[in-house]
């Protein structure tokens, strides 16, 4: 469709369309017969103008007969002429020959006489009882044309002779011999008889000329040489004069119009009267110029005027006074043989190399014919055309999925059938493969399925607050909004000071104007709310790329000491008093304002006192208050010794080594554990001022109690001179001098110390 001119198919594959059935599929469908599919494929498909309008594999030449009631068309395999009986849209009948047809020409107005150029060289006449008689010509032919008034038949093939055979006496008459100033003609390509005055016209292959002959002097009249410059200057390819060739001529009605057709894809328009051309179309492909047609239609053909030019990839219909637009253009789905007009009427019908001929209508062109006039009345149900991917019977699988499903090994036999990028498989083997190669297929997609049903209805549910809807990325989206309302607040504290300076700002109204967000974006919508696209925190490359936000995460996964707390108690307290709009307004300007780092500054005023320290000393005091009235610590009872006398002092290292082992053994496991995140376990305990047993001298600070020292109640000594269990009472450090000098003749250590014991 072009210029909104609209292009219906009503017979074979859609225009420009690569989804149509191939065409192995196609005979398998045929050779299957009529059934349930095929009616189901008929009524959802497009419509299917006639019954049947197909070859078996390519179709070479199509024909309306003079009368307008059959379509006369050849093709292959085998090589057969097939009619179509247009008031009953379906074919008459089919009939065999013994080589492809080339080009034929319909000698009667129905279908029952014409004659046929075969490509082994014979030219075959039929009639309405069949085949009727066959003859040989000299060269391999290439053109064929009718002259009416003389009856002469003019046969182009390779060489330089126009062959004419004579139906009226039934004999071949002389030749008309071509000749060039640049030597030998290697052939020509194709004939044209203008229906106004008889004269014929021949398109010379290489040198690009056409020689026009008059059929009642038989000689030649003149010759038109193509300018290659015009063309050259037209296109940007360089063109070989010696390559050059005229591959197709159309002659209008009028007498004085000539079209043709070029080997590079141009197409000239010439008035007889002149040796330039007045209009130029390149069909953008480079390739040979296949058919032109001029429709002629009077004043009710809205296309009267116009030209239709075709190479095997693109048919484009434009006006002989506007050649650089194009009134519509139509990209069939295979490669062109021959195109045909409908006279009268805006229907086009193709041959091409597929199997079904495909038939266009163009409404703006001209009307249906007479024969199809319920199509301006059903074109409005034939623009919701739809396409196909997956087929009732196959499946289109391409290499890595095959691969997936374990078929990889059947590549190259009958099971898979080669097409485009892959493979079709039949739909039972890939059904069978899917389900053994994935199990769960099925119960993953309906879980899918009830899962997006129910974050449907959810989305249905009345809400207080309109919030960008994130299912997935929560944590994205909270980051994007944090930023996004913090350059808000940087930009309203800049607005603010400029004010305060009584400075004017230009751009408030622009700024003041809603910025464009991630979250509100359609392009990025699909990041939260489809869970393909879910950011997964525990893989490696997150870890990579987000290093501080992982250890974040590891750290609060084990509880604080109170070391941690303290330190994030203390950092909370500090940052309380610390500007906050300093970090923001610096890549503005400088901070100016007291305040901004530091609630205290010595310089500003003198006796200033630093109330941040003081908040901040304060709020450490009443912790450490609290912690030491709260700490679990148990406190050992002291007891009392007698100056070593349970001491047995014939018992050897070992013995009194195990007693105080089983002990702290005993003492640990009471111990409170505390096992943290990463694996590991902590283990708090006090250390006793004494040893439980009286017997048990070896641990430390375990020795009796010196002399001249008093002792006093619920309170605990341990180390050099220190206490503990006395709260209430302040220490006396008087009474805690310690020793004055060190011992003799003992080695004091750890766990493993012992003491030097007299015999």
């Amino acid at each position: 469709m072009a210029n909104d001119v609209k292009v219906y198919t009503v017979n074979g594959a859609t225009a420009g369309s690569s989804s149509s059935l191939p065409d192995w599929l196609t005979r398998k469908r045929e050779a299957k017969g009529q059934g349930k599919r095929a009616i189901r494929e008929h009524i959802d498909g497009t419509i299917e103008l006639i019954q049947g309008f197909e070859f078996p594999e390519a179709s070479n030449r199509i024909q309306s007969t003079r009368d307008g009631h059959h379509i006369v068309a050849t093709g292959t395999y085998k090589p057969q002429i097939r009619v179509w009986d247009l008031d009953q849209l379906s074919m008459k009948f089919e009939r065999h020959t013994d080589a492809e047809n080339i080009d034929f020409v319909m000698l009667s107005d129905d279908w029952t006489k014409s004659i046929h150029l075969q490509n082994d060289r014979t030219i075959e006449l039929h009639t309405q009882g069949g085949h009727h008689y066959r003859t040989r010509i000299p060269r391999f032919g290439r053109s064929l044309a009718y002259h009416f008034p003389s009856c002469d038949a003019y046969v182009t093939a390779s060489g330089s002779e126009i062959y004419r055979l004579n139906l009226d006496q039934g004999r071949f008459m002389n030749p008309l011999v071509l000749t060039s100033e640049d030597g030998d003609i290697p052939g020509v390509n194709v004939v044209d008889i203008n229906p106004a005055h008889q004269l014929l016209a021949f398109g010379i292959e290489g040198g690009g000329a056409v020689k026009f002959w008059d059929p009642r002097s038989r000689s030649s009249v003149g010759t038109l040489r193509l300018s290659t410059n015009k063309l050259m200057q037209a296109s940007a390819d360089v063109i070989n004069s010696e390559h050059f060739s005229v591959t197709a001529i159309s002659s209008r009605n009028d007498g004085l119009s000539y079209a043709i057709g070029t080997s590079s894809g141009h197409t000239l328009l010439y008035d007889i009267r002149a040796t330039r051309p007045f209009a130029l179309k390149d069909q953008g492909y480079g390739l040979p110029v296949k058919k032109l047609i001029w429709i002629d239609g009077g004043s009710r053909m809205a296309g009267d005027g116009m030209v239709i030019s075709a190479d095997k990839k693109v048919i484009k219909f434009w006006d002989r006074n506007n050649p650089s637009i194009n009134f519509a253009s139509i990209t069939p789905a295979n490669d062109l043989n021959d195109l045909h007009h409908v006279p009268g009427s805006g229907l086009i019908l193709t041959a091409n190399e597929g199997i079904q001929m495909a038939t266009y209508y163009i409404p703006q062109l001209g009307p249906a014919p007479r024969w199809a006039s319920f199509l301006e009345n059903i074109t409005e149900e034939m623009e919701d055309s739809t396409t196909r991917s997956v087929y009732e019977d196959f499946k289109f699988v391409e290499r890595a999925e095959l691969k997936t499903l374990g078929l990889d090994y059947l590549i190259g036999t009958p099971t898979l059938k080669p097409y485009m990028h892959g493979y079709f498989v039949s739909l039972k083997l890939y059904e069978a493969a899917r389900l053994i190669s994935n199990p769960f297929a099925y119960a993953d997609h309906r879980e899918k399925m009830v899962r997006e049903k129910m974050e449907k209805m959810a989305e249905t549910r009345i809400r207080t607050k309109k919030e960008p809807s994130v299912k997935v990325n929560k944590a994205l989206a909270e980051k994007i909004i944090r930023e996004e309302e913090r350059v808000k607040k940087k930009e309203e504290r800049r607005r603010q000071k400029k004010a305060e300076r009584g400075e004017a700002d230009i751009e408030v109204d622009a700024e003041q104007k809603e910025r464009p967000s991630v979250l509100n974006d359609s392009r990025f919508a699909a990041v939260f709310e489809d869970r393909n696209y879910a950011i997964d925190e525990n893989s490696r490359e997150y870890a990579l790329l987000n290093p501080s936000a992982v250890a974040q995460q590891r750290s609060s996964a084990r509880p604080k000491t109170a070391v941690e707390e303290e330190e994030e108690e203390s950092e909370k307290s500090s940052s309380d008093g610390l500007g906050s709009d300093s970090d923001d307004d610096s890549d503005n300007e400088d901070s100016s304002d007291a305040g901004d780092l530091t609630e205290y500054d010595p310089r500003a005023r003198l006796h200033q006192k630093n109330i941040q320290s003081e908040k901040t000393f304060s709020k450490a005091r009443e912790w450490n208050r609290n912690a030491e009235c709260t700490s679990n610590v148990n406190l050992v009872p002291m007891r009392t010794q007698n100056n070593g006398s349970h001491v047995d002092t014939n018992a050897t290292f070992g013995q009194r080594r195990i007693s105080s082992t089983a002990k702290k053994r005993q003492s640990f496991l009471a111990s409170d554990a505390h096992y943290t995140a990463d694996g590991g376990m902590e283990v708090s305990w006090m250390p006793s001022s004494g040893p439980q047993d009286p017997g048990d001298t070896l641990v430390s600070g375990g020795g009796p109690p010196k002399k001249g020292k008093t002792k006093r109640p619920s309170v605990e000594s341990f180390g050099a001179g220190m206490e503990k269990g006395a709260v209430n009472s302040p220490v006396q450090f008087s009474e805690g001098k310690g020793r004055t000098q060190r011992r003799k003749g003992v080695r004091s250590g750890s766990k493993n110390a012992f003491r030097k014991m007299d015999g």
